[in-house]
């Protein structure tokens, strides 16, 4: 089946504060994989490019028609810029360590001001389902961790994985999702690592290939 997002960009999103990390060599990996396939990229480090994660007192409504309006006058171009290129997308590929069960607090900030009412979505009531505004056909998660499986598993149930597949993608249109994470980082050595970056590959042309 042919795939009707392939003309449309693939948003790509680092979130890792140090260059040189595992993570900024998996995000150049999958734009270079999106790249050879013909598939328009727009990437962002978020870190590099200085995006302000922080939710003003005014941006905090959760639905409504003054929220939106509100929502739609954001004076900062960045800010802008990335709730376009979201609405223009036809995947989300998000590229970040495991912290504390969570993305990187920059990540977490850019879902609060991207994914706003009138951008991302709709609620008809509160606690309503979404109505998704966006037609994202894929996501790709890639973490990286310094947890074993085992423990993860065991301990904390893979809190990332309710983050993206359960609480975030009903907002983003249902898209398919998969993820991979790429674990244990601190004992990794180079070996490891190029074969992770071949595994990054071989998740990108199966998510985002031919259908």
């Amino acid at each position: 089946m042919i795939d009707e997002t392939a003309n449309r960009p693939v948003l790509l999103l680092l979130a890792h504060p140090r260059p040189g990390s595992l993570n900024h060599a998996v995000a150049a990996r999958v734009r270079d994989t999106l790249t050879r396939a013909g598939r328009p990229v727009r990437f962002h480090d978020l870190y590099a490019e200085g995006f302000d994660p922080v939710l003003t007192a005014e941006e905090a409504y959760t639905s409504g028609t003054r929220a939106e309006e509100f929502l739609a006058a954001e004076p900062d171009p960045l800010i802008r810029r990335h709730r376009e290129e979201l609405r223009e997308a036809g995947g989300l590929v998000a590229v970040h360590p495991n912290w504390w069960g969570k993305p990187p607090a920059i990540l977490s900030g850019w879902l609060d001001r991207v994914l706003v009412p009138g951008v991302a979505y709709r609620l008809a009531d509160a606690g309503g389902a979404p109505q998704s505004l966006l037609t994202l056909r894929r996501l790709l998660v890639v973490n990286t961790s310094d947890t074993t499986a085992e423990r993860e598993r065991t301990l904390f149930g893979d809190p990332l994985d309710a983050i993206w597949r359960r609480c975030l993608a009903p907002y983003l249109g249902e898209p398919q999702v998969r993820r991979l994470t790429l674990r244990v980082v601190a004992d990794a050595d180079d070996r490891q690592r190029a074969t992770w970056l071949d595994d990054v590959t071989t998740e990108v042309q199966h998510l985002f290939g031919e259908h």
